[in-house]
């Protein structure tokens, strides 16, 4: 029986810029670094994988997630405590709180979580159900 693979693939304007931004993070949240090449790196966890490949025909210098296409990658985080520590981390690392004024709760008041924005304009949701 083989596995269903899932990938998403996004071209980036620098890629040692979006490798800072993104590597704390996915390792933190258990990605491995799976391929490594001149133009892209890849982190897998089970069997989801994520790339990121610095492409030479980009038409933008910025990614636009208002435009046509991926809007943000979101990541279920085990508890609220945990999503606080990775927006630390993640101010930390050069990422910029989307939403602060209606932070933590800017997806609802059912939820805890980060709407975080990298140095090349790509989103990254951090969210953990409310404890009872």
């Amino acid at each position: 029986m083989s596995q269903a693979r899932s990938a998403d693939s996004r071209p980036v304007p620098d890629l040692p810029r979006t490798i800072a931004d993104w590597q704390w993070l996915l390792e933190d949240l258990g990605y491995t670094l799976h391929q490594s090449w001149e133009n892209g790196r890849s982190w897998n966890l089970g069997s989801t994988y994520l790339v990121f490949e610095q492409s030479p025909a980009l038409t933008g210098k910025r990614h636009d997630r208002l435009a046509p296409g991926l809007n943000h990658l979101a990541f279920h985080i085990d508890t609220p405590d945990r999503v606080d520590l990775l927006v630390a981390k993640a101010r930390e690392n050069g990422l910029t709180l989307l939403f602060p004024d209606r932070h933590p709760h800017a997806g609802g008041s059912h939820q805890h979580a980060a709407y975080l924005e990298s140095r090349d304009g790509f989103e990254i949701e951090l969210v953990a159900p409310l404890t009872a």
